[in-house]
C-alpha cells in the first residue's frame, strides 16, 4: 500500500521533528516540512498531500490565512487540516474550525494524541490520489465537474446523475485500471441491489453519448475499466 503523504507547517524544528517522527513512526505515512505559510502553499499548490499538520503562527503567511486560501481552492478545499498552535482560548479554536479545519490541537500536546488524531483523520480522508479532478480537457472531451457540464467536439452532451459521476471517477483515474467493484463502491455506494454488470449497461450508454470520446473509455477484460488521454 502507499503511504500517506503528510505535509508539517512549522517553523519550531525541534516541534517539527518530533511531528515528523510522530507521523512516520508507525510506517504508513511519509511527512515533509516546510517552515512558513507561503511554502506551505507552494509545496500545496506542486503536490496536495494527504493531510496538512498547521502551525497557527508562522513567518511570511499565518497559519490561519493558509487555512483561509486552500479552502478557497478547489483543488485543496478538502485536504484535511489539523491545526496544531499554542493558542489555547475558545476563540481561536472556533476559529480555526470554522475556516475549515479537521481538528485542533494545543501545545504541549501528547505525542500519542497526535498520532491518534492523524489516523482518525485519515480514515476519514479521501486520499490524494483519490480526490476528485475540478476538470478534464482532452482533444474531443471536455469535463467541467465543478460546473457539472460535459461537451465532446464542442456539443454539450447531457448525462444522467449517474453517468456523470461514473465519468468523473474514470477520468480521476485515468489511465489506470478500475474494477467493476471498485466502481460499484465510489459511484453506487456498494447499493447490493446493483449487480456489476449493470454497471456494463452503464458504461455503454455513457460511451455511446460520449460519441468519438467513448473510445477514451477501454475495457480491460478480466479486469474492468481504464479512461485514456486523449
Amino acid at each position: 500500500m502507499p503511504k500517506h503523504r503528510v505535509l508539517i507547517v512549522e517553523d519550531e524544528q525541534d516541534i517539527a521533528g518530533l511531528i515528523k517522527h510522530t507521523v512516520e513512526r508507525g510506517g504508513e505515512a511519509d511527512a515533509e516540512i516546510v517552515a512558513s505559510g507561503d511554502a506551505a502553499l507552494r509545496a500545496v499548490s506542486d503536490r496536495p498531500p494527504d493531510l496538512i499538520i498547521l502551525d497557527l503562527n508562522l513567518p511570511t503567511v499565518s497559519g490561519i490565512e493558509v487555512c483561509r486560501i486552500l479552502r478557497s481552492r478547489a483543488e485543496t478545499r478538502h485536504v484535511p487540516i489539523i491545526m496544531v498552535t499554542a493558542r489555547t482560548t475558545e476563540d481561536d479554536r472556533v476559529q480555526g474550525l470554522d475556516l475549515g479545519a479537521d481538528d485542533y490541537l494545543t501545545k504541549p500536546f501528547s505525542p500519542r494524541e497526535l498520532a491518534a488524531r492523524v489516523r482518525a483523520v485519515l480514515r476519514r480522508a479521501t486520499p490524494a490520489s483519490e480526490r476528485q479532478a475540478a476538470a478534464y480537457r482532452g482533444v474531443n472531451l471536455v469535463a467541467d465537474f465543478d460546473a457539472v457540464a460535459v461537451s465532446v467536439q464542442g456539443q454539450p452532451v447531457r448525462l444522467t446523475r449517474r453517468e456523470f459521476e461514473l465519468l468523473r471517477y474514470l477520468v480521476h483515474n485515468k489511465n489506470r485500471v478500475v474494477s467493476r467493484d471498485r466502481l460499484l463502491e465510489r459511484v453506487w455506494g456498494y447499493d447490493r441491489l446493483v449487480e456489476t454488470r449493470s454497471i456494463d449497461v452503464h458504461v455503454g450508454r455513457l460511451r455511446s453519448k460520449l460519441r468519438d470520446a467513448g473510445r477514451q473509455i477501454e475495457t480491460v477484460i478480466g479486469l474492468g475499466y481504464r479512461f485514456i488521454d486523449a
